[in-house]
């Protein structure tokens, strides 16, 4: 499995875990300030990035294995995690199966979706995906135009034009050129059902963290994520979609860091009001090295992992 490694150097491991059709360079908007605070492990997943697709099923459930493999394999069992939209559910999935991760902030976890929300999720993703495959080789300039960026956008975040041009169009050049992308897409909307955890199950810190204008994973389905993770604390980020990480990014971070440090206040106990008023808004690897501000004084350093 493919991954980039930054940080001072001293800090505790943090595993990030992207969405779905993305890589570790989704996360570019807070890895800097993670990486002053943490050791950062950001991963391709199989099929997506540097890292070739498994050789059979591409699942929440096989991922899970991979990743519960890879940890292992690279001493790394135990570490705390976050994960966004897919890879948010892949987290939780990691902490209810118990002695894999350690804490877990969850961003707008998918998998929550009932009835109607389901068929939305996938043919919303289904029909986005075939037109980013048209506009492939003009991708970059399209993102490039603000307009552009607030037309392909719209379902993901909630303040599209103030994204950076590059961001936005490497994570959707990724989605098009994501090999298990369609297989994944139709596995999440219609496949296994995400299983919880008992209270008391989870020991470690368990944040999940919700964007009140996601259009993608609707907000009224934090409650659905709550009843089978009791142990979880819920976040909302106001004037976010679907990608706290782009939409709040300073929020995000702070959030991570005091989530896993144990400190975060629950928002659950308002949780009636808070849906009220949210509901409408492979196994090699090849470096990379992250370009940081160098006033940061980080190091970033070319990785490879394990057979796993």
């Amino acid at each position: 499995m493919h991954y980039m490694r930054c940080g001072s150097g001293s800090g505790k491991p943090l595993l990030l875990l992207h969405g779905l059709g993305g890589r570790w360079q989704s996360w570019h908007p807070i890895l800097a300030d993670l990486a002053t605070r943490r050791d950062v492990i950001a991963v391709d997943l199989p099929g997506f990035g540097q890292t070739p697709r498994l050789a059979g099923e591409t699942s929440i459930r096989t991922l899970a294995d991979e990743t519960a493999a890879f940890l292992h394999a690279n001493g790394l069992s135990g570490i705390d995690a976050v994960g966004s939209s897919m890879g948010a559910r892949l987290a939780l999935e990691l902490a209810r199966r118990g002695g894999i991760v350690g804490g877990v902030v969850a961003l707008n976890p998918g998998g929550f979706w009932q009835g109607w929300e389901r068929h939305a999720f996938f043919s919303s993703i289904y029909l986005s995906i075939r037109l980013l495959r048209l506009l492939r080789p003009v991708l970059p300039a399209v993102c490039a135009n603000p307009l552009g960026r607030a037309l392909l956008l719209a379902q993901f975040s909630a303040r599209p034009t103030k994204l950076a041009p590059d961001t936005v169009s490497d994570e959707l050049c990724s989605y098009v050129d994501s090999p298990a992308f369609d297989e994944l897409l139709a596995q999440l909307a219609y496949g296994e059902e995400q299983q919880g955890a008992p209270r008391n199950s989870i020991t470690h810190p368990l944040v999940i963290g919700w964007g009140r204008r996601d259009r993608v994973c609707f907000p009224r389905q934090a409650r659905r994520a709550l009843a089978l993770f009791p142990d979880a604390q819920l976040h909302w980020f106001d004037r976010c979609g679907h990608f706290p990480h782009w939409d709040a990014p300073t929020e995000t971070a702070q959030l991570i860091v005091s989530a896993l440090a144990g400190t975060h206040a629950n928002a659950a106990a308002g949780l009636t009001g808070e849906l009220t008023h949210g509901a409408h808004g492979g196994r090699t690897g090849q470096s990379s090295i992250l370009q940081l501000p160098q006033s940061t004084g980080l190091a970033c350093w070319p990785v490879r992992s394990l057979p796993h």
